[in-house]
């Protein structure tokens, strides 16, 4: 990928020219907690996106993505947003740095990226933190990072009309290797944990089916949670987020509300606290319990949350009956991916029975992505 950008680089803009990179994501545990105020528990990952950048000197900036192979040049002003999609991630975080004061000037770039697309591993989030990061960089502007990943929120939000957490920025900026990082959503607070599993491979497996009522659904999930907290907090007034609450208070309220909000906000309760609980393991090297509150955030998903799907549960099933130590749905639901913590010794044999029995079952095979924790966000000599 790096002698692919270099070469176009070389061809269109000359020499000279710098680096940068930035990682896509994965989840380990900690689904739909984010908008509840609870925590998440990401890390980076060794996809991600790459992009060689030079200041040009001139008030355009002039883009190349090798993926789309298209070129596009903008300015720097609210009226000259490109009308090619990907190339408005790229805009986005040019308007939300000038917002903040930063200086960004014209630039010639190139990038290209190898995070696998659809399968829920936030390769926008990727091209955001790879340019917030470099035009700080290179204009010397000095933002933290707590910023740099806001910036990457506010282009979603902003230029490309999705609402999104700080999630996928937060973690493609601040990733480090071998260290997944849990974040409370609530306060921003951040502690990095050890992830070396010796004699584990981590695994997503991609159903390759994305069902159409996730948008829909997921903003229904989302007003249960809040009718949930708001009937909690009549009686404990100190609940800002379903994460405060406590799951006796829960039980307190009920008769109060719809079963189906009920279920909702059992399930947030309980994975804020597997998330505490992967981290206690994670400090002794406990895989097993990790794999364990795995499992139980995919229960939880399927049966209480109802996000998950027949693909979904069925690699769920076929990886409990493979021996592997954790498997769950990642992501929002409603199709992508699982991702299963497996033993060395049984990685071959639950692959090729994945790939072989999902394909007999629902015509086309899935897809199998490796993942090694990775940096974030970063300069490349």
């Amino acid at each position: 990928m790096k002698t692919k950008v270099q070469d176009k680089f070389t061809t269109l803009f000359g020499e000279g020219g710098q680096f940068f990179a930035s990682a896509g994501r994965i989840n380990l545990i900690g689904e739909h907690t984010d908008y509840n105020g609870g925590y998440v528990f990401p890390g980076a990952i060794d996809c991600g996106i790459l992009a060689k950048i030079k200041v040009n000197g001139t008030k355009k900036v002039h883009l190349f993505s090798i993926d789309f192979d298209e070129y596009v040049e903008f300015g720097l002003a609210e009226e000259d947003k490109p009308s090619q999609s990907w190339a408005s991630y790229v805009f986005g975080v040019c308007r939300e740095t000038i917002k903040r004061g930063g200086k960004v000037e014209g630039f010639d770039a190139v990038f290209a990226g190898d995070v696998p697309l659809g399968a829920g591993l936030s390769s926008s989030a990727a091209l955001e933190s790879t340019f917030a990061f470099a035009l700080n960089y290179l204009f010397n502007n000095g933002i933290d990072k707590f910023e740099l990943a806001k910036i990457g929120q506010s282009t979603e939000h902003n230029y490309c009309g999705v609402k999104c957490g700080i999630m996928d920025q937060f973690a493609s900026i601040f990733g480090k290797q071998g260290s997944l990082i849990r974040l409370n959503c609530k306060t921003l607070e951040y502690k990095y944990f050890p992830f070396n599993p010796k004699g584990y491979r981590l695994v997503l497996i991609d159903s390759c089916v994305k069902h159409e009522l996730a948008s829909s659904a997921y903003n229904k999930r989302r007003a249960s949670c809040e009718n949930a907290c708001a009937a909690i907090r009549k009686n404990h007034p100190e609940v800002e987020f379903l994460s405060d609450a406590k799951r006796l208070w829960l039980d307190e309220v009920r008769d109060q509300i719809p079963e189906e909000d009920f279920l909702r906000a059992e399930y947030v309760i309980g994975e804020v606290q597997r998330v505490l609980d992967v981290c206690d393991a994670l400090e002794r090297d406990d895989y097993e319990t990790v794999g364990e509150m795995m499992y139980q955030t995919h229960f939880g998903l399927s049966r209480l949350y109802e996000v998950s799907c027949e693909e979904l549960d069925f690699l769920n099933k076929l990886a409990r009956k493979h021996e592997v130590t954790g498997s769950r749905v990642m992501g929002g639901g409603f199709g992508g991916c699982t991702i299963n913590l497996v033993k060395d010794e049984l990685y071959d044999e639950f692959v090729t029975a994945a790939v072989e029995q999902f394909e007999a079952k629902f015509g086309h095979a899935p897809k199998v992505y490796n993942v090694v924790i990775s940096d974030g966000a970063r300069v490349l000599e």
